[in-house]
């Protein structure tokens, strides 16, 4: 009779593993020599069938959950003689591929503060590394753990974009890297036309902003809508004609606004559009000369201040020149006709480039006027001097006389026509006076005009 010992197994020490590596063979020895082994696995889900014989090859570790799987293996030795030995057991555990929570992909301005970011692993209690593609974001290229906060950077004129891949570790496993993005746009600028002066009713030009960086819109506002453009506006600004009701320049700031497409506001850039008024000029009232008279210099002044002046002259017969700039310095007037003329003096301000609103206002010339007298009479002594009517050229003047001598029996002077009078002559020659007259027209004295009147004595006879 033989009797065989119980045989007894020798397994490996329990181990774990991670998914999709190799467990290496199991072999198994027994103390009796000939002993065969039969082996049952109570989770088939590490990647091992639920039993088998002999030694357990190797295998590709499975685990397609988010927790460590855990399977027993029972191996149970048996005797060439069949009998079966104490069943011994071990452990493979399989711990699943871990995976990372990443941020969703953000954007950010330049010089904000990136939040710090907090990775979240299953299965859980996991540990990150982390390598960042773009450091000119301001964050490090690479690192462990979570990552700190960190204030964005972008010193170019477009926005930069950086890939952070995150590789968790949980139980010693390397799990499947995550990724996500953080673009930092940059801080735009606004090209804006230079400030510029128009004049009322002129067309401003549309202005037209750029910016190095792409993608930008523009905001833009307005401090005074009374130069003709609104308050506010978005994108560039179109042509509008430029108001200015006042008698002073009004200057308007504009302020231009720079966004990214992402989102970040740039620095603001101020210009200035100066609406001048439309400038007026004072002009004297319309005035009446006479003849080679001297007229006063003219001074304009104007509305706004500071103006220049250019003047025409529809009728250069008055004495002045066809035209002219500034104000017009006095001369003589002039009239060689028998009517009165006049001329139109047109001025047009000119004040900060703009062509303001013409004046005008008249001189009239009055002719130097002439009398018409009689011929030279001769009269005898006692004879009646019948009244003596002058004309004037122009008609309508008044006149004033001179007579040097008043023997003739007329006053030394007098105005308007001349009365009739009786002629003496108490000597025993003929005398001889010469009356002067002068004519008024328009309150221009005219050109003096004489003829004689001579008287006769009353001849005597002497006898012998």
């Amino acid at each position: 009779v033989k009797v065989d010992r119980t045989p007894t197994v020798v397994t490996p020490a329990s181990a774990a593993y991670c998914n999709n590596t190799t467990v290496p063979t199991a072999t198994f020895t027994s103390t009796t020599t000939g002993a065969t082994f039969t082996w049952t696995n109570d989770n088939s889900n590490i990647g091992l069938a639920a039993n088998g014989t002999g030694n357990i090859p190797t295998f590709t570790a499975t685990n397609t959950t988010n927790a460590p799987i855990v399977a027993t293996i029972t191996v149970t030795p048996i005797t060439a003689n069949g009998c079966l030995g104490t069943p011994s057991s071990y452990s493979i555990t399989v711990n699943p591929t871990p995976t990372v929570t990443v941020p969703t992909n953000d954007i950010y301005c330049v010089n904000a503060t990136v939040p710090a970011t907090a990775f979240v692993s299953s299965p859980t209690l996991g540990t990150f590394t982390w390598t960042n593609d773009n450091v000119n974001i301001g964050l490090g290229a690479n690192g462990t753990g979570d990552i700190a906060s960190f204030v964005a950077t972008n010193t170019t004129t477009n926005s930069i974009t950086a890939n952070i891949i995150v590789t968790p570790t949980v139980n010693g496993c390397l799990g499947t890297p995550s990724s996500y993005s953080i673009t930092v746009g940059a801080i735009p600028t606004v090209t804006t036309p230079t400030s510029a002066a128009f004049c009322n009713g002129a067309i401003v030009p549309a202005a037209t902003f750029t910016s190095a960086t792409t993608g930008v819109t523009f905001d833009w506002t307005n401090d005074d809508t009374t130069i003709g453009l609104a308050a506010s506006g978005t994108g560039d600004i179109p042509a509008f004609t430029a108001v200015n009701t006042t008698i002073f320049p009004i200057i308007a700031k504009i302020t231009v606004t720079p966004t990214t497409e992402n989102g970040c506001v740039g620095t603001p850039f101020d210009y200035t559009i100066t609406v001048n008024p439309t400038p007026t000029v004072a002009v004297p009232v319309n005035d009446i000369y006479c003849n080679n008279t001297l007229v006063p210099a003219t001074v304009f002044a104007n509305t706004p201040t500071g103006g220049t002046f250019a003047w025409t002259n529809d009728n250069i017969n008055i004495g002045l020149g066809l035209s002219g700039n500034g104000d017009i310095a006095a001369f003589t007037s002039t009239n060689t006709t028998n009517a009165t003329i006049s001329a139109n003096i047109s001025v047009t301000p000119t004040v900060n480039g703009c062509v303001g609103t013409a004046s005008s206002y008249t001189v009239t010339v009055v002719p130097s006027p002439t009398v018409s007298v009689p011929t030279s009479v001769i009269y005898c002594n006692s004879d009646l001097v019948l009244v003596t009517s002058f004309a004037s050229s122009p008609a309508g003047g008044t006149f004033a006389w001179t007579n040097d001598n008043t023997n003739i029996g007329l006053p030394a002077n007098g105005t308007g026509d001349i009365s009739s009078f009786v002629a003496t002559n108490t000597t025993p020659n003929q005398i001889t006076a010469n009356i002067t007259v002068t004519a008024t027209v328009n309150g221009c004295l005219g050109i003096s005009n004489t003829y004689t009147v001579k008287v006769d004595p009353i001849p005597t006879v002497a006898t012998p």
